[in-house]
């Protein structure tokens, strides 16, 4: 009963510490489709978000983000970023970070 309990702590623990890894990005280039001056949010979400949402955001442990933009709303997108839904914590992402990634996704249609 306690080696099931800790085996079950112990994965909850590494599919929420994968969701949240990687360095903050900043890119200094121009601006493109996608990313603010100082922010790439492909690069964000290839650093935070793909080990739940799949390496194509075709969805893995969370679900899938190729269409989101068509299913949510910007403003939507980015109250989840921030303040997590169902198995999602909040602040994975956040301030100027989040609302690029939010804008991102919304374009996913």
């Amino acid at each position: 009963m306690k080696k099931k309990l800790l085996a079950a702590i112990f994965a909850s623990l590494l599919v929420l510490g994968a969701c949240g890894g990687g360095d903050k990005t900043k890119d200094e280039g121009a601006t493109t489709g996608g990313e603010t001056a100082s922010v790439d949010a492909e690069k964000i979400v290839n650093n935070k978000c793909i080990a739940c949402h799949g390496n194509n955001l075709e969805g893995g442990s969370a679900p899938g983000l190729t269409d989101v933009g068509s299913k949510l709303s910007e403003s939507e997108i980015h109250d989840i970023i921030i303040n997590g839904q169902g198995g999602m914590p909040g602040g994975l992402i956040k301030g100027e970070e989040a609302d690029a990634v939010a804008k991102w996704l919304a374009e996913k249609k």
